[in-house]
């Protein structure tokens, strides 16, 4: 074990409302920092924070695909073509919906989409916290999520935030036993966003580890509970944590299983018609973009490249830095024993965003989804009193509230 090493949750007491409520009201007032800084860092160089928030990079393609549908597509100069097919349809579909019933464009309803989503994510995420560790682990973990220096992707009208709050209470689902919940999250997941195979992945594997349980239950071993060691730190978190073995029908495993990947199959299958190119085509829209996965062989050929000259090999170094920190919270969550779904889901959302051969400025936000990833770091904050975990929360988020309006002012997406 480490420093970080796992409390045994207490009892949960008290109503939803009431438990979720100084995670939530957190969350919020970290946003509204968040949008504070970026409104008057915005004003000192004569740009719209609105427009920064719902008119540029991604967003613009998703209210395209809203506005025309697809089929539209950019050429450059160099012959790639970056075709909206490329962006998965959720979004723009609640964002035609909602500007349907309501007088806002539809860059104004992927806004309020995006600020709901991400309130139903950080009570996700604080469900899925305070069912394996508690309650204060639970309201450091969103706190945490907001406090990330690219929260502030989670204010845009980009997809991270609708991903983040359907993967988080797909995977509440699943560790609660609700199999067709989590499968029809999980497949409305697929429809916004490329990871949304992650979700798809530990629905899967959870699935298919509880008819292991099951058939070993059957016959279980004789064991004296007397000899149990309680003294092993995490062998009650274990117990807390790891399900015991599932108590729904068959059925409704395999009917959840089956449900997860339709949407994701959908969409893909869709462009592979839409385009002519088969199953595949889904892949060479990527490619027209440059994107692809070649394991993160470009990514650390791009990293190598930053020490060829002294100032760029200091962000070369940060970059190390950061994989190896984001790899260390991965190597914890395995010894913490985090519950198997979350360490699928972290593991394929960490893999596909580390080793996408293409937008490497873009990794920290494809890394937000991951929030298990925080959980050790959760769990660390909720050891110590409430005065200081407050104190180095207020301090990363005026931190991150500056660097996220220094970052969203910059010249490249997040």
């Amino acid at each position: 074990m480490t420093d970080l090493e796992t409390p045994v949750a207490p009892a949960r007491e008290g109503p939803w409302p009431r438990r979720v409520a100084p995670a939530l009201l957190g969350y919020a007032a970290v946003r509204a920092l968040g949008l504070v800084a970026l409104a008057l860092w915005s004003a000192t160089r004569d740009k719209s924070p609105h427009q920064l928030l719902t008119a540029r990079w991604d967003s613009l393609w998703y209210t395209r695909v809203a506005e025309l549908g697809y089929g539209y597509e950019v050429r450059l100069p160099n012959g790639d073509v970056h075709s909206n097919l490329a962006f998965f349809p959720l979004l723009p579909w609640l964002e035609r919906a909602v500007s349907a019933v309501t007088p806002l464009s539809y860059a104004d309803a992927g806004l309020l989409i995006s600020t709901l989503a991400s309130l139903a994510a950080a009570w996700g995420i604080f469900a899925v916290a305070d069912h394996v560790y508690g309650r204060r682990a639970g309201v450091c973990a969103v706190l945490l999520w907001a406090v990330l220096p690219v929260g502030i992707v989670q204010s845009m009208a980009y997809s991270e935030s609708l991903f983040t709050a359907l993967a988080a209470w797909s995977l509440y689902a699943v560790l609660t036993g609700r199999w067709l919940t989590a499968g029809l999250l999980a497949s409305f997941a697929g429809l916004t966003r490329p990871v949304g195979a992650a979700v798809i992945a530990a629905v899967w594997v959870a699935a298919i580890a509880s008819y292991g349980r099951d058939s070993s239950a059957q016959d279980p071993p004789a064991q004296d509970s007397s000899v149990r060691d309680s003294s092993t730190p995490d062998s009650s978190v274990r117990e807390r944590s790891g399900p015991a073995p599932d108590s729904a029908p068959l059925w409704r495993r395999a009917l959840g299983m089956l449900l997860a990947p339709l949407g994701a199959a959908g969409y893909v299958l869709w462009v592979g018609q839409h385009t002519g190119k088969g199953p595949l085509g889904y892949l060479d829209v990527q490619a027209g973009w440059g994107n692809g996965f070649d394991g993160g062989y470009a990514f650390a050929r791009f990293v190598a490249d930053k020490f060829t000259s002294f100032p760029s090999a200091l962000s070369g170094l940060g970059l190390i830095i950061g994989v190896a920190l984001v790899i260390w919270l991965y190597v914890i969550c395995v010894r913490q024993a985090q519950p198997l779904p979350l360490l699928v889901y972290a593991g394929v959302v960490t893999a596909l965003a580390l080793c996408a051969s293409s937008y490497f400025g873009s990794k920290p936000r494809l890394l937000l989804p991951a929030f298990p990833l925080l959980l050790p770091l959760a769990l660390a904050l909720a050891r110590l009193r409430t005065s200081r975990s407050a104190w180095v929360l207020g301090s990363v988020a005026m931190v991150a509230a500056v660097y996220g309006a220094f970052w969203l002012n910059g010249s490249g997406p997040p």
